[in-house]
């Protein structure tokens, strides 16, 4: 007997004539939540002035510093999507919500301890460790769920659980930097007491998903479903493959390079997102900027990380909604080969100073980034089935954890290298942007290469006995609404 029965996989089986449309809400309450990770980059400069509060002293953190927290914590999000994919499609959703709450608030407690005491390790395992064990079970435990729930539609399912993620950072990076204001003081950036506030807003808004998650009961279709005819061409499997087959498979591995690549591309923007706009526009040649234009230059770069964070959110599901119409290969091919062409494009419209291209460029980036996100879930159900999915989609997202050191940390570092050269601040971004062009060509040419999941994969239960085709009449469930 479980000590928390409500959480227990039993007690979240919904009733008959449940409408599947209430499951969503849920998946959004804690994805809004989590995707807050998206809008760290609002923290990266008052980290740096912890201890000298105007500007930054020799004892503060360098941006080289805190990239870490945004990294440390995407390594532990794809860790335990791998290491808790199974256990989640054992005890059900709800359990895994809960337990993400906890995690990824209790990681923001842990991070202002750090931050009032100036300890950088606290950080480092408070919101990195603690925080992305919080953001893998709270980014994996809805998905398996509304794939089942929509099966005649699953790009669109796992887009509209997946979007709030993606816009997480609309409502955080805002957020943030008006606590940090309403906190500050002449002795304080404001950001500890942000992220105690922070770690309970969020903890509360979490709870909404975890008691309102629902899982169909066995053998529920939605009315008048008709599982599709396996099709070569579209790739969509009518068998399963287990978790630990997955991996065997070359489709897998196609598949991580793809994640991998195209979220190192966008991953490492987003990480630096704040700084880069200040720098390439809002502070350009301004060698000792006064309090009031560091000041703006903070609100105008939230703006914009919320502007990425909103067209984030809405690439998610018009991305993944499309996928169900065109195919999911034929998505990406436009999500890396059109992000290339963008890429490339970026460096000459910050030198031009074409702010509104520049911006909306990045925009349109952000769209094919989410989107990536949003249609994995749906790819891994076309070519692997839906028995596992979950427990594979948590496997893939070890990829997330390899760019998440890959992205920020290239961006970071050859925008420190360029700038040590005596490039201008300006432009020291460019080389790192092209860099990740280069990589979406990769990306783009182990998309051309996956194909159909070879049936030797499939998995067989020879101790089950045949059962009899069902009747027409028998296969859907009345009462429950489509």
């Amino acid at each position: 007997m479980s000590a928390l029965p409500f959480l227990d996989r039993d007690h979240t089986i919904a009733p008959p004539g449940y409408s599947r449309w209430l499951v969503p809400p849920a998946a959004l309450a804690i994805h809004l939540c989590i995707g807050q990770a998206y809008a760290l980059s609002v923290f990266n400069l008052p980290l740096s002035r912890l201890l000298g509060i105007k500007e930054s002293l020799p004892g503060d953190w360098g941006l080289t510093t805190t990239v870490w927290i945004f990294n440390i914590a995407f390594v532990f999000l794809g860790l335990s999507a791998a290491v808790f994919g199974k256990w989640l499609e054992r005890v059900g959703p709800r359990k895994a919500m809960f337990a993400s709450a906890c995690c990824f608030a209790g990681g923001f407690l842990i991070a202002a301890i750090g931050i009032y005491l100036h300890i950088i390790w606290f950080l480092y395992l408070g919101y990195g460790v603690l925080g992305g064990i919080g953001l893998g079970l709270g980014y994996i435990s809805p998905v398996s769920t509304l794939i089942k729930w929509f099966p005649d539609r699953p790009g669109m399912a796992t887009g509209m659980a997946i979007m709030g993620f993606g816009g997480g950072a609309m409502i955080g990076s805002p957020l943030a930097d008006n606590l940090m204001k309403f906190y500050a003081t002449p002795t304080s950036v404001g950001v500890w007491e942000t992220f105690l506030t922070m770690g309970a807003i969020y903890f509360v808004f979490m709870m909404f998903g975890v008691f309102t998650v629902r899982v169909p009961a066995e053998g529920w279709k939605p009315e008048g479903y008709t599982p599709p005819v396996k099709n070569d061409n579209a790739m969509i499997t009518t068998a399963s493959v287990t978790a630990d087959e997955a991996i065997k498979t070359p489709q897998f591995y196609f598949l991580w390079v793809v994640l991998f690549l195209n979220v190192t591309a966008g991953i490492g923007i987003l990480a630096q997102a704040s700084p880069l706009i200040q720098e390439t526009f809002l502070l350009k040649g301004i060698t000792a900027p006064t309090a009031e234009q560091t000041k703006n230059a903070a609100a105008a770069a939230a703006g914009f990380v919320g502007l990425l964070s909103f067209f984030n959110l809405i690439g998610r599901f018009f991305w993944s909604s499309l996928s169900d119409k065109i195919g999911r290969k034929p998505t990406y091919m436009i999500y890396l080969g059109l992000g290339c062409a963008l890429y490339a494009l970026i460096p000459s419209l910050a030198n031009a100073g074409n702010l509104a291209l520049f911006v909306g460029t990045f925009c349109l980036i952000l769209t094919m980034y989410g989107g990536g996100f949003a249609t994995i879930p749906a790819y891994l159900r076309d070519m692997f089935g839906t028995m596992q999915v979950g427990a594979i989609h948590g496997r893939l997202l070890t990829a997330w954890s390899a760019a998440a050191i890959a992205g920020p940390t290239i961006v970071t570092y050859l925008r420190d290298y360029q700038i040590n050269s005596g490039i201008p601040k300006a432009q020291a971004y460019s080389t790192a942007i092209y860099v990740m062009a280069g990589l979406l060509v990769i990306g783009f040419i182990s998309n051309l290469m996956i194909k159909p999941v070879d049936s030797k994969h499939y998995y067989k239960d020879e101790t089950a006995p045949v059962a009899p085709p069902e009747p027409e009449t028998a296969r859907v469930q009345q009462g429950a609404t489509a």
